[in-house]
């Protein structure tokens, strides 16, 4: 009788331990994402805007170097008046290069909003397919093991934010 209680006891243990257990998937986003043709596309367009646009920035930085260039070799014969508008002009100039850079390569710049448009739409369709995954096999959490990011997908079973804030507004 007493090893039947025992059992019977160490059964429902075990039982509510699998009832309670979650379950957890890896994932590798890069590789994913490497076998999307569209993502690929979007990266080589990506890549060839800023090749062009780095081109463009170069042939700038060459102008303003044959502007210093001259500037050199005619210094001696120019007035004190003519030397500062040159000395302006190339300080402009570079200036000016150097805000063309920061608008095309920046945090904020052109090719982070081409970025932006171009591979957002794709990560979505991806995070997409990945929750539906996850629900149709009761996955509770996804991890990336291909990145810094971690955490893809969380059940909103087991987002205990609400609890926690309950918690903090009983003190």
């Amino acid at each position: 009788m007493m090893k039947n209680t025992i059992f019977a006891i160490i059964s429902v243990l075990i039982l509510s331990a699998h009832a309670n257990a979650q379950k957890i998937a890896v994932i590798d986003m890069t590789k994913i994402m490497d076998a999307v043709p569209e993502y690929k596309q979007a990266n080589d367009d990506l890549e060839k805007i800023a090749t062009k646009w780095r081109s463009d920035i170069a042939v700038e930085y060459d102008k303003i170097k044959g502007m210093y260039n001259k500037y050199s070799a005619e210094q001696v014969l120019l007035s004190e008046e003519q030397k500062k508008q040159r000395e302006d002009e190339i300080m402009n100039k570079e200036k000016e290069v150097r805000e063309m850079q920061k608008d095309k390569f920046g945090p904020e710049g052109a090719l982070f909003k081409k970025r932006q448009d171009l591979v957002k739409p794709i990560q979505e369709m991806v995070y997409s397919s990945i929750e539906k995954y996850a629900a149709s096999r009761g996955y509770d959490f996804i991890f990336d093991k291909g990145s810094a990011s971690g955490l893809i997908f969380s059940s909103s079973a087991n987002d205990k934010t609400d609890d926690v804030i309950k918690e903090l507004k009983k003190k």
